[in-house]
């Protein structure tokens, strides 16, 4: 073994080029189901052991095409050495026979890549912020649109990777989630209610901590399609979790900042699940003062939310404000098996918040970054010029004057 892990470590780049032209194989809800319902340990190690390479190798290639004064920071550094790892450490399974001592030294193998990976988030978050403080804090708009890129598909491959490894060890691995009701990490009746109410009372927990109040919660559901009640559907309850406690935070600081002086009579947050044909939406509805249009394409921006750099000292972001990369990581996860979250305010008065998930699960596909010569190109594009009139902000007070009318037709 050995001499197998000297001779792979010389080829690596050779392996990753090899890897990186293989497409990820997006799996729906339903496959997963359907395969967790009869597991066969052998056939998913057979799986794995090549689709994980295809998926690290794509993104790796894509960490490559960083610009260098981001590539060059030392937590960007670190993740891209956790990667070089974790895929190495698979790419040792590559010719190995399913046996029993291999399939139990993968299933570890897999825990220790899950944990190594556990803090890709927030070591990306600093890597940015250390980008910025090296250039003062600016950072011209063709950087900014290539990291936003890169961070999507970044933590989008991360999304699928935990989704498989979790998948894997929880079904394989002797944990007990695997004995309940769950199929790996999916839930074949996921009350999504009751995933709501959980969210909601740590959201609230961590609301009165700081506020010593919180705003009240009031369920509607609606089934369009058979009108049982709750509402279930088959989901990851750890990624609709996610979202929901995101979105409550967000809407509770804003209530309590709003209603400061008032706090015995909050206005409550409203959630209202419905469930159709094509889509379960849960729509999340705060009077917290909405948020200015101009604003709200920016709050999925990971440049834009880490622009002010978190102070250990302000103890006011700690509570429910976070570090900023909640609200796009969030859209993600909806995004992943192909739903979304959407945005709707009404500056001055409140804001609904709406989760889409897909009603069919073989329809719910996982949606992949591919690495290609397209992609390739968001790295060393310029700014764009839109077909639009004042597609981007210029510079010139003067002209924003006599322009602003016609932002309305901004595209994203």
């Amino acid at each position: 073994m050995k001499l197998f892990s000297s001779r792979l470590c010389t080829n690596i780049p050779k392996m990753l080029d090899f890897y990186s032209q293989f497409n990820p194989s997006p799996l729906s809800i339903k496959q997963f189901i359907d395969f967790g319902q009869n597991a066969c340990e052998k056939k998913s190690f057979i799986f794995l052991r090549k689709e994980l390479p295809v998926r690290l190798a794509n993104i790796m290639k894509e960490i490559a095409l960083l610009p260098t004064n981001l590539l060059g920071t030392n937590s960007v550094n670190q993740v891209n050495d956790w990667y070089l790892k974790s895929f190495e450490e698979v790419l040792k399974f590559e010719k190995m026979e399913p046996t029993h001592e291999n399939l139990v030294g993968f299933c570890n193998q897999l825990v220790q890549i899950r944990n190594r990976h556990s803090d890709v988030v927030q070591t990306m978050s600093q890597g940015v912020l250390e980008l910025k403080e090296s250039q003062e804090g600016y950072v011209d708009q063709s950087l900014e649109t290539s990291i936003q890129y890169f961070l999507d598909r970044l933590y989008m491959s991360r999304i699928s990777i935990r989704m498989l490894i979790n998948q894997h060890t929880i079904l394989f691995g002797g944990r007990e989630e695997s004995k309940g009701r769950q199929i790996g990490c999916l839930d074949p009746a996921c009350d999504i209610s009751s995933v709501v109410k959980d969210a909601y009372e740590n959201a609230r927990f961590l609301c009165d901590q700081y506020y010593l109040a919180s705003p009240e919660l009031v369920i509607n559901q609606c089934n369009n399609l058979d009108n049982t009640l709750p509402i279930r559907t088959v989901y990851v309850p750890s990624h609709l979790y996610h979202m929901l406690f995101e979105l409550f935070k967000n809407s509770m600081r804003a209530v309590m900042e709003l209603h400061d002086e008032t706090t015995e009579n909050l206005p409550p947050i409203h959630v209202l699940i419905v469930c159709g044909k094509e889509d379960i939406c849960v729509k999340i509805s705060d009077q917290g003062g909405g948020i200015p249009r101009s604003q709200i394409d920016q709050l999925f921006k990971y440049m834009y939310s880490t622009a002010p750099q978190p102070s250990k000292s302000d103890l006011h972001t700690v509570p429910l404000a976070g570090y900023g990369y909640g609200l796009p990581i969030s859209r993600l996860y909806a995004r992943y098996f192909h739903g979304d979250i959407v945005l709707l305010s009404a500056e001055g008065y409140g804001t609904d918040a709406v989760i889409y998930l897909k009603a069919l699960s073989d329809e719910a596909n996982e949606l992949l970054p591919i690495f290609n010569k397209t992609s390739s190109k968001f790295y060393r594009a310029t700014v764009p010029t839109g077909d639009w009139s004042n597609q981007f902000r210029f510079r010139s007070s003067t002209f924003r004057a006599t322009v602003s009318i016609s932002s309305t037709y901004l595209s994203n």
